[in-house]
Order: C-alpha cells, then structure tokens, then sequence
C-alpha cells in the first residue's frame, strides 16, 4: 500500500531528528504504561472489594420484600419465598441462592451476656455464599433439620467463656413484643481473622428463627451471580418475573458505603491518569512547537509553492499518529508485564496494616490486593497515546498555518 505525500513527510521529518523522536515515543511509552497500570488495578481493586461484600455475607444481589429498602426492618418476610427462590435459581447467570431471617436478640451463658444479630440460614447452601463460616476451625458447620444448634465467633465465645457442646440461652422479641427464649447448642466455633468479625458471627437455623420469632419464612434470598457485570440485566429480567410484593436490590444498595468507596477509587483514578496524560500531552506539544519553529523556513517554502494549510495539518497531525502508534507498542511493553504480575500476584499490604483488622462495614478483605488484566488494555493503550499525540499536534498545526512565509523568510534570512 502507498502512503500518501503527507505521511511519508511526516516520517521523513520524524527521521531527521531521530533523538527528539525517541525521547518523545520513551515519555509517551512511559506515561501510557503508568496509566495502564493504575486503571487495571483500581479496577482489579473495585473487583475485589465486590467479591469481598458478595462472598461476606451480602451476595451480588437480593430479593426482598417491598418495603425493605424503604425501612429495612428485620420483620419483614416474603410471601412464597420458595417459589421465589425458584424463580431467582431458574434466571441466567446466577450461580447459588440461599434465604436469610435476622433478629435481634441477647446470648447469655451463666453471668455473661452479649447482644448479637442472629442469622437464620440455610446450611445446605450458606457456607457456598459466605466465606466467613466457609472453614470452621473448631467444630462443624449447621446441619439441615438439626435445631436448636448454633455457630458463633472466636470472639463472642471468648467474652461468653463458652467452647463447643455449651448450652446459650437465647432470648428475642417475638412478633407481638413478647420475650421469647430457647436453648441452642454450640457445634461450631469460627475463626476469620478479625475480632470484630467474629464478635457478631451467630448462626442457626431458619427454622429456629422462624419459632424464636413467630415469623414464618425469609426475609430474604441472597444470590451470587457468575458474572457481576451482567447484574443490571438479571436486576431487570427479575423485576419483570417478580410482583410487586418483592423487590431486588444490588449489593450497591444493600452496601451504599462500599459502593461509595469504589466510586472514590474510581474518580481518583480518573484525576491521577488525567494528570499523567496532561504532562504527556504538554512534552509532546512542546516538542512538536520546537519542531515548528526550527522548520518555518520550510513551512514557508512549502505554503508560497503552493500546499493548502489542510495538507500541513494533516503533515503534523500524521506525526503526532506515528509517535502515537509507537509510544502505544512502548507503553504496552513496559505496562503489561506488570500489569500482569499484579493481577496473578497481587500487592501484599499485611505487613503495612500490621497486626489490623482487615474488614470493614462486616465485610473481609484479603491483605492481599490483585489487579485486572485482559485484551481491553491494548486497545486502551493505542486510545491512550494516540489521544494525547493527536491532540498536541493541533496547536503547533495551527501555528504552521498561521505563520506569514514572506516573514518567515525575512527573519531566517
């Protein structure tokens, strides 16, 4: 294929000042590979912190009743919620589905008391959805249709002073705002890592809650999906399926705090990859006016025999492409090896958080945080260069136009 006049001028002008054209594809290169970086493990970080709050407990999404996200009682039930959860199991892309019942209630074991949130689940289902009870260190897990049976946290056993095979006592408001209270047997004692975790870690049976409380069913069905860019779509396909006595919520809504953070995260790393590609753009466009200058004589020559100002900015633009095309493959060079060490390896912060508590909001993260890694970065690399170089080959076109040939050859004269 023949290049046309411009392009083969452009790389002529390129080759004559070789080294100014290498340091310029090396910023290039450089700036684009510290973006990509940045961007695939703020990204990599918002993946995290979602599976973190999916797999804690709060899933990718929920069904519950209408009322909840107005007054998020604990009261609340769904209507037919196996039917529901039929539903919910039947819809593409969601993996597991398992029903949540809270209640609040006091754990007293002689002289000692501790206020907790008791969770109803299912247990044929519930350590697949939350990694905080998936290992049991000391004890077991639930067991279906046994009741009267509990799993509690390190901590709480500690300030109870209980170990396994010890008799709570258990009281909570029933639904008319009598006390109710039953014996529950521990079988399981879990361990996550973090104190304030395993303070509020107790577990039983659907079935226990539902008889502590007079409230039959679930007050909600937790779903982990396969994919959780496609939750928008199941949140509307479910929304269709579903009546109005239900709605589905996101874990952006069930968690607005993390979701929050994760916009932070992201918005920063707009501004910090903004910044990096200003301070491109700025070297590029400042070499591209230097190239301007030292060429007016030439410029001139060419604009009194005759080239319209159309085909000079097609010239510089041509050159800023050619810097773009090569500092794109550069910055893909130096990006992507690290880019990729990050996302298998991870970046390990324990030894910055010391002897702390990774959680958050009820949520576990690991110390150990991983970025993203895929084909989306070598497009986004060529977007990248290709952007800034463009971009900062406008004004030194425009001040090529713009330039007088009879006092260009005056001054050079």
């Amino acid at each position: 294929m023949r290049l046309s006049i411009s392009t083969r001028y452009a790389i002529w002008s390129l080759r004559r000042h070789l080294r100014r054209t290498i340091l310029a594809v090396l910023g290039i290169g450089l700036g684009s590979a510290i973006c990509l970086f940045i961007i695939a493990f703020v990204k990599g970080e918002g993946m995290m912190m979602l599976k973190a709050a999916a797999e804690s407990g709060a899933g990718h999404l929920r069904v519950v009743p209408a009322r909840w996200p107005e007054v998020r009682e604990n009261d609340l039930r769904l209507v037919d919620w196996r039917d529901v959860a039929q539903t919910v199991r039947a819809v593409k892309g969601i993996t597991l589905v398992t029903p949540h019942a809270r209640t609040e209630g006091l754990l007293a074991f002689g002289t000692r008391v501790a206020g907790v949130e008791i969770l109803g689940v299912d247990p044929n289902t519930e350590q697949d959805t939350n990694r905080l009870v998936r290992e049991i260190p000391e004890g077991r897990y639930l067991a279906a249709g046994e009741l009267g049976t509990t799993v509690i946290g390190r901590t709480l056993a500690e300030r109870l002073d209980v170990e396994l095979d010890d008799s709570l006592m258990v009281t909570v408001a029933d639904r008319h705002g009598e006390m109710s209270s039953a014996m529950l047997r521990i079988v399981g004692i879990a361990e996550t890592g973090s104190e304030d975790l395993d303070a509020i870690i107790c577990h039983v049976n659907l079935e226990d809650v539902e008889s502590l409380t007079g409230r039959d069913g679930a007050a909600d069905l937790t779903a982990m999906v396969e994919n959780p860019k496609h939750l928008k779509r199941m949140v509307a396909q479910l929304g269709d399926q579903l009546s109005d006595d239900y709605a589905v919520v996101t874990w952006e809504e069930i968690m607005p705090e993390l979701a929050s953070g994760v916009k932070v995260d992201e918005t920063w790393t707009r501004l910090i990859v903004s910044i990096v590609m200003i301070v491109v753009f700025l070297g590029i466009m400042s070499a591209q006016l230097a190239a301007v200058l030292e060429r007016r004589r030439e410029f001139a020559v060419l604009s009194a025999l005759g080239m319209k100002s159309g085909r000079m900015i097609r010239i510089m633009v041509a050159e800023g492409i050619i810097l773009g095309l090569f500092g794109s493959v550069l910055g893909l060079i130096f990006g992507m090896p690290a880019t990729y060490y990050v996302a298998t390896h991870g970046i390990d912060f324990s030894s910055m958080y010391g002897d702390a508590d990774l959680s958050v909001s009820n949520i576990l993260f690991d110390p150990v945080f991983k970025g993203d890694f895929g084909w989306w970065l070598i497009p986004l690399a060529f977007e990248l260069a290709l952007l800034a170089t463009v971009l900062s080959s406008l004004y030194p076109a425009w001040f090529a136009i713009r330039t007088d040939p009879a006092a260009a050859l005056r001054v050079d004269n």
